[in-house]
């Protein structure tokens, strides 16, 4: 196939693939109005302008639209055009609530079972185990014999169950020798070590990089582990700001991107996929999907966030009615929604001028 053919290709492979997570995050909201009595005037396949009427049930119109992208999910007065009985303003306030959170729990629901797919196939990080994967020359470890392969099972006494439980305890002795217990090869070993307090930039205290050992499991025993993932996408996302503003992220490893620049991470991961698979086809398309689990999650979590047009922006007005009884005016909340959707779509336009401008390149 020729360069500009599989340009095409990988294009049409993402335009699917996109789509369904954003068509995935509407049906969570049509799934969850219908449960809810709220009225679904039309789910859209594809965005607008219409292109034919395909059916009508249980009083949703279901329509194929010309931009095949996506969906959408028009619930009755869902931008207080109307009050009336099976309307979205109708609903009680948690009824809308649920509605609300349907799309982004659907979205996190999707990447949780992409990961428990693939870690049934690849094997799912152990969480409570801490093993050494590398170990740098002329450090604390080298000096102390630790070896790659081996578990760190206790530090000074302490359990290690976790990257924090093992960063605590040797922050908590820099400079200090430490007595570790480590398993290796099926023997337990006792160790002594001084981590340091100074060390160069892309090393720490003891010049070792860590990581969770993987086990076999099947779907059912890799749905805990991909929950455990799911949920540390969010909070790396929530706390990337406060990682910018430390100065323990630089801003360029940060950058906002637009479709464009999804687009252009998921052809690269394309190309990772395939020179892996070449080495081993049972990796085929792991890369993929699990780069459309990240996305899927990111979706979850970025649509509730509390900007207005946005699910999170959305749910912020309900806060009155849910805590206080006191119910905004609908007018005045879809006024905010609105200009809320036209910076979004300013932002939008700028990101993709970015995004061609200077193309993202993975590291």
């Amino acid at each position: 196939m020729t360069n500009t053919g599989t340009t095409i290709l990988s294009i049409l492979e993402f335009v699917l693939a996109f789509g369904a997570l954003v068509f995935f995050h509407e049906f969570g909201h049509f799934l969850f109005a219908k449960l809810n009595k709220i009225e679904v005037e039309e789910f859209g396949l594809g965005m607008r302008p219409r292109m034919l009427k395909l059916f009508v049930l249980g009083g949703t119109l279901f329509s194929l639209n010309w931009i095949p992208f996506g969906g959408f999910c028009q619930m009755k007065g869902e931008n207080g055009e109307t009050s009336e009985k099976g309307s979205f303003q109708a609903a009680k306030a948690w009824q809308r609530l649920l509605t609300l959170l349907g799309g982004p729990i659907t979205n996190l629901v999707i990447g949780m079972l992409l990961f428990a797919f693939i870690f049934s196939r690849v094997g799912s990080p152990n969480e409570k185990v801490v093993q050494v994967l590398s170990v740098s020359e002329n450090t604390p470890a080298q000096v102390a014999s630790l070896q790659v392969g081996d578990i760190i099972a206790e530090v000074n006494g302490t359990k290690i169950d976790s990257f924090t439980a093992l960063s605590k305890v040797i922050q908590a002795n820099l400079d200090q020798p430490i007595q570790m217990a480590i398993e290796r090869d099926s023997q337990d070993l006792q160790i002594t070590v001084t981590p340091r307090s100074v060390y160069p930039e892309n090393q720490g205290p003891l010049g070792i990089t860590i990581t969770n050992p993987v086990e076999k499991v099947n779907f059912i025993q890799a749905i805990p582990g991909a929950f455990i993932t799911t949920v540390d996408q969010g909070v790396q996302l929530i706390m990337l700001p406060v990682r910018l503003i430390s100065g323990k992220i630089a801003p360029s490893d940060a950058r906002m991107v637009s479709v464009k620049g999804i687009y252009d991470i998921f052809s690269e991961v394309q190309t990772i996929d395939k020179q892996e698979s070449a080495q081993d086809p049972s990796l085929k398309g792991l890369n993929v999907l699990s780069f459309l689990a990240i996305i899927s999650i990111a979706l979850g979590f970025t649509n509730l966030l509390p900007i207005p047009a946005l699910d999170g922006g959305r749910i912020i007005f309900l806060l009155p009615e849910l805590l206080f009884k006191k119910k905004v005016k609908p007018e005045l909340e879809g006024r905010i929604h609105m200009i809320g959707y036209v910076l979004l779509m300013v932002l939008m336009v700028v990101l993709v001028i970015n995004d061609i401008v200077n193309p993202i390149v993975l590291k």
